[in-house]
């Protein structure tokens, strides 16, 4: 009885919620793809903002440094999202675990 009444009352306050019965790892292997695309957009903003910061840097030499330590930054964090992407594969693979794998 109080079971089907917390249920009842989990429907009503979450109506629709896909991850309503879900654990955690269902919720983050439904994330990790929407991580990735939004990875890819902030490199793509800071290489924008880097690139018109040294545009606009009117050749002064500490503005020049910053411009090029943000296009810098965006590709080691870049390339960090992307390495950890292939370790992981790489040592699920070796591993034999497959639920990784459908995770990515």
């Amino acid at each position: 009885m109080i079971a089907q009444n917390l249920e009842q009352i989990q429907r009503q306050a979450i109506p629709n919620f896909k991850f309503a019965e879900a654990t955690i790892g269902d919720v983050v292997s439904k994330l990790v793809p929407y991580l990735f695309v939004i990875a890819g957009l902030l490199l793509l903003v800071y290489l924008l903002y880097g690139g018109i910061s040294l545009m606009l840097s009117g050749g002064d030499p500490k503005a020049i440094q910053a411009a090029k330590d943000k296009i810098t930054g965006a590709l080691i964090g870049f390339i960090i999202v992307f390495a950890s992407f292939w370790i992981v594969e790489l040592i699920s693979r070796i591993l034999g675990i497959t639920i990784i794998s459908r995770i990515f």
